[in-house]
């Protein structure tokens, strides 16, 4: 089956585009979380993040910096979501790296979709210890 996100880049799917160069592709979601909720993927097909090149994700970022000031001086939100999900057990449903732009307003329904709770330091400290070893 191909790729919903690739067929977009393509052309095949019309989409509300937002942005494109060379590398990024940013476009309007169709079942917007809120007004202005957009999407920013690579042109190229990259699953997730664990399969994107550093220098895609910089170059995302960047665009992201970008369109966030855009929605702002738009939409005029009150803040402003970055969301990204890799597999299905983080929510993934598209298997093509993509990057939410969320425009917030205060009283708006979206919520938290975790309850902070404070851990244990130790088991804190000894996961960024493995984390460091695996860099």
């Amino acid at each position: 089956m191909e790729c919903i996100f690739c067929a977009i880049v393509e052309g095949k799917i019309p989409s509300a585009t937002v942005y494109e160069d060379e590398h990024v592709f940013a476009f309007m979601d169709i079942a917007p979380a809120n007004p202005g909720h957009l999407l920013i993927i690579p042109k190229q097909h990259y699953r997730n993040i664990f399969d994107m090149p550093a220098e895609i994700g910089s170059k995302i970022m960047e665009v992201a910096v970008l369109l966030a000031t855009a929605i702002r001086e738009a939409l005029n939100p009150d803040g402003l979501n970055l969301f990204q999900s890799n597999e299905a057990a983080a929510f993934q449903t598209v298997f093509h790296f993509h990057l939410h732009l969320i425009p917030r307003w205060e009283g708006d329904p979206l919520r938290l979709p975790w309850r902070p709770s404070e851990g244990n330091i130790e088991e804190i400290s000894n996961i960024a210890a493995k984390i460091q070893e695996a860099l």
